[in-house]
């Protein structure tokens, strides 16, 4: 048992947890966060990657949603410009579909809600013109685009729990809350280590179910009852050879009025997503169908010259999002707003659960928890994060090339490629890594494809890395660069580390070596 009560147990290590975590921790209330996977294991390593208003969204009149998105995509981009970054879209005009009247007056609202922000407003474009036009079919003349935000999102969930670390909460991945009970004002809740180490007790005065997919089952685990429910949809993308020149995105209507991303990725990649379909079965396992694989397959090839087959996906991955239900009957319809229910009634020890949101609100979503948890907490407590930069973020003008240049100057030894990566990576973080080193040589040993153990040390001590899967497919995605046997090298690497540590804890068979299937 914890000697001592906490103010706050938050179950749930996604973006929604982390975040709630972090801005708790800066309050200056103690923080216990659990999960049983790893950090963002589940739908937060799963999303489109995007920092967004979400355009679409004004065609159901979500305006508060959308302008509150296009306030935070700033936020984001000012507090860790080194895993968010600016992103050209480019969207054709399909005359059958949409008319361009519609188009230009929902750009006209998306660039009047943003206000004067960072980024350029949209813009019509002449296809014949733009490099942009080169890719697509020439029937496509005319078009628009706009900028919004990219974001590797796993990094952006662990970025948050660091910080929230470093202000005091105690971080507890792959660990289970089994069972909590309200007793003397108070939350007694068992947490049992996936190592199948002594399960731990702790009290704390409130307790946050930000469990995401898993927010009934917890709720129900809690002896609690909601007065709302989660619906779960499925989004599924894929990842094929790079498809066009150019470091814009495409956003293609469909002719289900949906639309459909196409995105620069990891330098020789194009990420395409996402589908939306309603998900009854185990949240923990979502799988993509061929169904799904065709209809994005499709939905590129109406726009791109150059086609993409089933057989070109190299990596594909799914997630399921845990929406609100608004009872929309189209899952592309159901809300993506996020609902707060506070059970508190008589006095007893406060339990407050998070349905629905997106990852681009996350920050907002955990300043509203805490400012109805605060009162209950013994008084409110002023809100911070909005200027407050993630770990790594604290560049000067957020200028990413500043950033790099002065890496390579300080370890001029330090092959440009690897610099680039690791200042996108970890920012100004980078030094806790390169330390004073003077050659490769201070980076221990290669493991391959310029991954050294300096990294995964630092992976392991500062960003609760365990397995080869959490290095190569959310600390990063070196698993779609390096060769199987590198992967097969940190596999090992990452065993023999942490087998003092956790040496319960074993690496499922199906990474070892290869990348997660296809389909």
């Amino acid at each position: 048992m914890d000697e001592a009560p906490v103010d706050l147990l938050v179950v749930g290590g996604g973006i929604n947890g982390a975040g709630i975590a972090r801005d708790a921790a800066g309050r200056g209330w103690s923080v216990v966060l659990c999960e049983q996977g790893d950090l963002a294991g589940a739908t937060s390593s799963a999303s489109t990657k995007l920092i967004h208003g979400g355009l679409r969204y004004l065609e159901t009149f979500q305006f508060r949603l959308v302008r509150e998105a296009l306030v935070e995509r700033d936020v984001l981009l000012r507090a860790a410009p080194h895993i968010v970054r600016p992103l050209r879209f480019v969207l054709p005009h399909n005359e059958m579909l949409r008319p361009a009247w519609m188009i230009r007056l929902g750009l006209f609202l998306y660039d009047h809600l943003a206000g004067r922000g960072l980024l350029p407003g949209s813009r019509g474009v002449d296809l014949r013109r733009d490099p942009a036009g080169q890719p697509l079919d020439p029937r496509l003349r005319r078009g628009f685009d706009y900028y919004d935000c990219w974001v590797e999102d796993a990094r952006l969930v662990v970025l948050n729990a660091r910080d929230a670390a470093e202000r005091g909460a105690t971080i507890l991945p792959r660990t289970e809350c089994m069972a909590a009970r309200r007793a003397d004002g108070l939350w007694h809740a068992t947490l049992r280590p996936a190592s199948g180490g002594a399960e731990r007790l702790v009290r704390a005065r409130a307790l946050v179910n930000a469990a995401g997919p898993w927010v009934e089952s917890v709720l129900a685990r809690l002896g609690g009852k909601a007065r709302g429910h989660v619906r779960l949809v499925k989004g599924s993308h894929i990842v094929v050879p790079r498809l066009y020149e150019g470091d814009h995105a495409y956003i293609l209507q469909n002719d289900d009025r949906r639309v459909v991303f196409a995105i620069p990725y990891e330098g020789r990649f194009t990420l395409i997503g996402t589908t939306e379909v309603d998900h009854a079965s185990d949240a923990g396992a979502p799988r993509i169908d061929p169904a799904e694989v065709a209809y994005l397959c499709a939905a590129v090839g109406r726009y791109l010259t150059r086609k993409v087959a089933p057989a070109d996906v190299v990596w594909s991955y799914s997630g399921v999002r845990p929406l609100y239900d608004d009872a929309a009957a189209d899952p592309s319809s159901v809300t993506r707003d996020y609902v707060l229910e506070l059970d508190a009634a008589d006095g007893a020890a406060p339990l407050l659960s998070v349905f629905g949101g997106k990852i681009t609100t996350f920050r907002r979503l955990a300043e509203h928890a805490l400012d109805k948890l605060g009162p209950l907490l013994g008084g409110a407590r002023p809100a911070w994060t909005a200027a407050a930069p993630l770990p790594g973020g604290d560049i000067p003008g957020g200028d990413m090339s500043v950033l790099i240049d002065a890496i390579q100057r300080k370890w001029s030894w330090l092959p440009a490629p690897i610099a680039r990566r690791y200042a996108r990576a970890y920012g100004t973080r980078v030094e806790r890594i390169l330390g004073n080193g003077a050659e490769m040589a201070d980076l221990g040993r290669p493991l391959g494809d310029g991954v050294y153990e300096a990294e995964l040390n630092y992976l392991v001590e500062a960003e609760w890395a365990q397995t080869a899967e959490d290095v190569l497919w959310r600390r990063s995605k070196l698993g779609l660069h390096v060769t199987p046997a590198t992967a097969a090298a940190i596999d090992e690497w990452m065993r023999a580390r942490t087998a003092g540590e956790h040496p319960a804890v074993a690496i499922p068979a199906w990474i070892r070596p290869a990348p997660p299937p296809r389909y």
